[in-house]
């Protein structure tokens, strides 16, 4: 898995330069400067049944300088290309909200208005232009906050800081390695020895199992994404799946659980125009489930009421066809709609610490995994 920096940087910064050699060629012709992209609305984004991703349509907006309702949001987006490259330029990193810093200022000393009053006007123009020129916002020299951490056999070698740096994620005792969120650029995964991937939706149930010394016994690699799945750790399981290494997922049992699930399995709405890229379709659900209540005595005093907002998720979930094709989630979802309850992973502790390893075990050995 080697990653040629100089190449990245290089076709990165043609693409920015392409991108404003068109609004200055529109200008010298004394035409209207605007650039096309593929529309990012929800009516444009579509599940691909054929790779089990959610993707863009063909749906394209123009941006226009001289619209009045776009003449903002164009002159920001060239704001967002010139500074980004600046940074390949550099060859310097920032966050999406040092870019932000960076261009909250006046557009003059007579005009009292800033290029950007809140990130919240930058976060989707940097998602414009990823998609106007299809590059990443990582190969831009743009890092969203780091998420996620790992354990596990397999060594990583990290060239930052000017330095090759050697990490063994089987030797970063009890903090685990501290997933990046460019884990594609200057990064190389090497001698990645393991039977599966194993992804736990809560911090807490990852140090439980690392403590145990689960994935030392097993052989896995043990990944938390800490809740919702960063674009960082979306891209490292994808990769890791590359290697032919299966993907279990093990989440709570509830709608919002589920949802993080299916954003690591078929992508999410709002990144649908990376969807190939974060998405892993192979990945499989290994629990918590409804259905576990059944097989587990001790679960059924231990389940918890599940309130309207999660109902109205579930009820939403089963709108999904990429969720709603599969019987067995159209079952889970409506066992919670209809018995009004939930299940957390951290209950497989009750009978004993210890018992959330022999869960996780007894359902590999008996694939008994959700689609």
């Amino acid at each position: 898995m080697k990653n040629n920096k100089g190449e990245r940087q290089v076709d990165a910064k043609k693409k920015l330069e392409e991108f404003g050699a068109s609004i200055l060629n529109d200008i010298e012709k004394g035409t209207d400067p605007k650039f096309r992209t593929i529309s990012r609305s929800r009516s444009n984004v579509h599940y691909d049944a054929k790779n089990g991703v959610l993707a863009l349509g063909q749906k394209e907006e123009e941006r226009n300088f001289v619209n009045v309702a776009q003449a903002k949001r164009f002159m920001q987006t060239m704001a967002v290309a010139a500074k980004c490259h600046k940074f390949l330029s550099e060859n310097l990193h920032t966050t999406i909200r040092g870019l932000f810093y960076q261009l909250k200022y006046s557009l003059g000393e007579d005009v009292d208005e800033n290029i950007f009053n809140e990130q919240s006007e930058s976060n989707p123009l940097i998602e414009d232009l990823e998609v106007s020129i299809n590059v990443k916002r990582e190969s831009l020299n743009l890092n969203a906050n780091r998420k996620g951490i790992l354990a596990g056999n397999l060594r990583v070698l990290d060239n930052f800081g000017g330095e090759r740096i050697e990490i063994d994620a089987s030797k970063q005792g009890r903090s685990g390695w501290s997933i990046p969120s460019d884990v594609d650029n200057d990064i190389e995964f090497v001698d990645v020895k393991a039977k599966y991937v194993l992804v736990v939706e809560k911090d807490a149930v990852w140090q439980r199992l690392n403590e145990d010394g689960f994935w030392k016994k097993e052989n896995i690699i043990l990944i938390s994404p800490q809740g919702q799945a960063s674009r960082g750790a979306r891209r490292l399981i994808r990769k890791l799946a590359d290697l032919d290494l299966p993907v279990y997922v093990f989440n709570d049992a509830d709608a919002w659980g589920w949802y993080i699930y299916w954003t690591i399995k078929t992508g999410s709405i709002n990144l649908a125009y990376i969807g190939s890229d974060i998405a892993t379709p192979e990945a499989r659900f290994l629990g918590v489930t409804m259905k576990d209540i059944e097989t587990y005595d001790f679960l059924k005093k231990l389940v918890m009421k599940a309130s309207d907002v999660d109902i109205k998720r579930a009820q939403e979930m089963l709108q999904y066809p990429w969720i709603s094709r599969h019987k067995e989630w159209v079952e889970e979802l409506n066992k919670v709609i209809k018995t009004k309850t939930k299940l957390e992973e951290d209950t497989l502790q009750a009978p004993k610490l210890t018992f959330v390893g022999d869960y996780i075990r007894e359902k590999v050995k008996n694939k008994d995994l959700l689609p």
